[in-house]
C-alpha cells in the first residue's frame, strides 16, 4: 500500500466563529473559540480517514503547541517521521470564520518552518508513494531549498503533488519554477489558480497551467460548491459538486485534496477521485473546524445518497 510523505507544516489554529469581522481597530465577540491542530494536519487527516497512511516529514516544536501539534497527530494515527522536536514552539494561526462561512486566517511561523536534508531523509519514498509538497513551504528560508532539492532527487516513480496556497503568485520564483518541472498532480482552488496564472476564468487558467507543467500533470482545481475541473493530456471535465448547507469552509479545500489523493492511491480514476473529493469537502463545509474531513464510510453514503450507487 502506498503512503503520503506530507512535507508541509502543522500548526496550531486559533478558531474564532463571529458574525463578521471587525474594522481596523475595531472589536467584535466571538460565539465560540478553540484550539485545534491545522495547517498540513488537515490534508493528512483527510487521506489518513479515506485509508490512506500518511508520514508527517515536517518539524514540530517544544512547548504547548508542539505538544498540541503530536497529541492530535498519534490521535489520527499520523506517523511523524522526524522523531526529534525543535529547540522552539510550533506556529499558530488565528482562523476566523464569519457568518457567510468565509475564514480569514493570521499566521504566525514556528519550528515547522524549518527543515534540513536529513530531516527529510527521515522517512523513506518508495515508488508509488505520494509526496505532498505545499506552496507554504516555499515561503520559509530555512526549508524551501532543502525540500525543493530533495523533491528533485526523488525517483520518477514517486508522485509529487503540488498545492499552491493562497500566498503564491507567480510560477517565474527560480525555486518555484524548478519544482513544478517535477509535479504529477496539482490541486488548487479556482482563486489560486487565477492568481497563479493571471487567467480571467478558470478553463482559461487551466489552459495556462499547461505552460508552466510536464506534459502528462494530472490538474484539479476547486470550483466551491460547483465542484471541481480535473484536466490530463488535453482531456477537461468538470465533476459536479454536492448541495449542501455550508456553516464553515475551513478546511474544505484540504478535505478535498487528501481525499482526491487516497482516492487515486486505491486505483481510482481521476473523475472517481474527484467525486469522492468532492462529496468530502460538501460534508466538511457543514462542521466548524479546520479537520473536519468525513471518512470514507461518511464519504460512501453521501454518494448514495445522490447518485443511488
Amino acid at each position: 500500500m502506498p503512503k503520503m510523505l506530507h512535507t508541509g507544516q502543522v500548526i496550531i489554529d486559533l478558531v474564532m466563529a463571529v458574525d463578521k469581522l471587525p474594522q481596523a481597530g475595531g472589536d467584535v465577540l466571538a460565539q465560540s473559540a478553540s484550539f485545534e491542530a491545522g495547517g498540513g494536519f488537515n490534508v493528512m487527516v483527510a487521506a489518513q480517514r479515506n485509508g490512506l497512511p500518511v508520514v508527517y516529514l515536517g518539524r514540530h516544536g517544544t512547548g504547548r503547541f508542539g505538544d498540541l501539534a503530536r497529541e492530535a497527530m498519534n490521535t489520527e494515527g499520523i506517523q511523524i517521521g522526524i522523531a526529534h522536536k525543535a529547540e522552539h514552539d510550533t506556529g499558530l494561526c488565528v482562523a476566523v470564520t464569519d457568518a457567510s462561512a468565509e475564514r480569514s486566517f493570521i499566521s504566525y511561523i514556528g519550528a515547522e518552518g524549518e527543515v534540513t536534508a536529513e530531516d527529510l531523509a527521515s522517512v523513506p519514498a518508495q515508488a508509488g508513494d505520494y509526496v505532498y509538497v505545499s506552496g507554504y513551504s516555499l515561503l520559509h528560508a530555512g526549508k524551501a531549498q532543502a525540500l525543493v532539492d530533495w523533491v528533485l532527487a526523488l525517483p520518477k516513480g514517486i508522485n509529487v503533488i503540488f498545492d499552491p496556497g493562497p500566498l503564491v503568485d507567480s510560477p517565474d520564483e527560480p525555486l518555484m519554477n524548478a519544482l513544478l518541472a517535477r509535479i504529477d498532480l496539482w490541486t488548487s482552488n479556482g482563486v489560486e489558480a487565477l492568481r497563479f496564472t493571471g487567467a480571467s476564468d478558470i478553463a482559461e487558467a487551466l489552459d495556462r497551467l499547461v505552460d508552466h507543467l510536464p506534459a502528462d500533470v494530472l490538474m484539479v482545481v476547486r470550483d466551491g460548491p460547483q465542484g471541481c475541473w480535473i484536466r490530463q493530456r488535453g482531456d477537461c471535465q468538470h465533476v459536479p459538486g454536492f448541495k449542501v448547507d455550508a456553516v464553515d469552509s475551513n478546511g474544505a479545500g484540504d478535505a478535498h485534496a487528501g481525499v482526491f489523493v487516497a482516492g487515486l492511491a486505491q486505483g481510482l480514476s481521476a473523475v472517481e477521485a474527484a467525486r469522492r473529493a468532492n462529496a468530502a469537502a460538501a460534508l466538511a463545509v457543514t462542521r466548524w473546524g479546520p479537520a473536519t474531513s468525513p471518512g470514507s464510510a461518511e464519504v460512501d453514503a453521501l454518494i448514495r445518497k445522490t447518485f443511488g450507487n
